[in-house]
């Protein structure tokens, strides 16, 4: 495994920044082939020995902003739950595939469709949390399959002093591969190293896997339950993917 749990300086000028709290990572492993025709034109899937892993993931987004500007009023804090892959390409660089994500603010969904492509969704979500128990649902409005649903409640753990491969492969991830315009983008991103902890899946009931082109996977135990603390990220310019052909 070659992904670093500590990520490289950006060059060159920002073009987003945003927090992430409260946020929940979970997994099932999957065999590489059946991501594959998933991937972007000139990735593949990421493997670690000898699997992959989808990723379910709900959390709250806080103080989004454009560049290195201030976060934008409103429109910069929201409810997000994505589906992922992990993916690398030719010139190894590591990254995730967005299959979907959830989004309680409409303006979010479609600016992200309208500017980059990504496959935003407009959902009714909410959390609740009581202690160390998060709650989190979302049912989805647009686009279809419209109504599917996403309950996923977890009690947080204690803090891993030491996170195995497996953590590392699947939280240290600084930059997403995506579609636009006909070409493969990487779009890279840094922060701080997560401070990870220990999940207890309480209950799951799931939609969202099967409707980004994955049925039966959350039919299985995961292979990975953790929560982590809030981090500040922010993105770099996209760079063109080579693709072979």
């Amino acid at each position: 495994m070659t992904v670093t749990p500590f990520a490289p300086q950006l060059t060159g000028p920002w073009i987003m920044s945003q927090t992430w709290a409260d946020l929940t990572f979970v997994h099932w492993a999957v065999d590489p082939e059946r991501v594959a025709p998933l991937m972007p034109a000139g990735t593949r899937p990421d493997v670690l020995d000898g699997a992959t892993y989808v990723g379910l993931i709900p959390f709250v987004m806080r103080r989004a902003g454009l560049g290195r500007g201030p976060a934008i009023p409103w429109f910069g804090d929201f409810l997000e739950t994505n589906v992922r892959l992990y993916s690398v390409d030719d010139d190894g660089r590591h990254g995730v595939v967005f299959r979907s994500l959830e989004t309680n603010r409409l303006a979010v969904a479609l600016g992200a469709r309208l500017s980059f492509a990504t496959p935003y969704t407009w959902a009714r979500m909410s959390l609740h949390r009581e202690g160390d128990v998060l709650d989190y649902r979302t049912r989805r409005r647009w686009p279809s399959p419209r109504g599917a649903v996403s309950r996923i409640t977890v009690r947080r753990g204690r803090v891993i002093a030491e996170p195995d491969d497996l953590s590392v492969f699947v939280s240290a991830r600084f930059g997403l591969h995506t579609r636009h315009l006909g070409r493969t983008w990487w779009v890279p991103n840094t922060h701080a190293p997560w401070g990870l902890r220990g999940g207890e899946l309480l209950h799951l009931d799931d939609d969202l896997v099967a409707a980004a082109g994955l049925p039966g996977v959350t039919a299985g135990a995961p292979a990975s339950v953790m929560v982590a603390d809030p981090v500040h990220t922010t993105f770099g310019v996209p760079r063109l993917v080579r693709e072979r052909g």
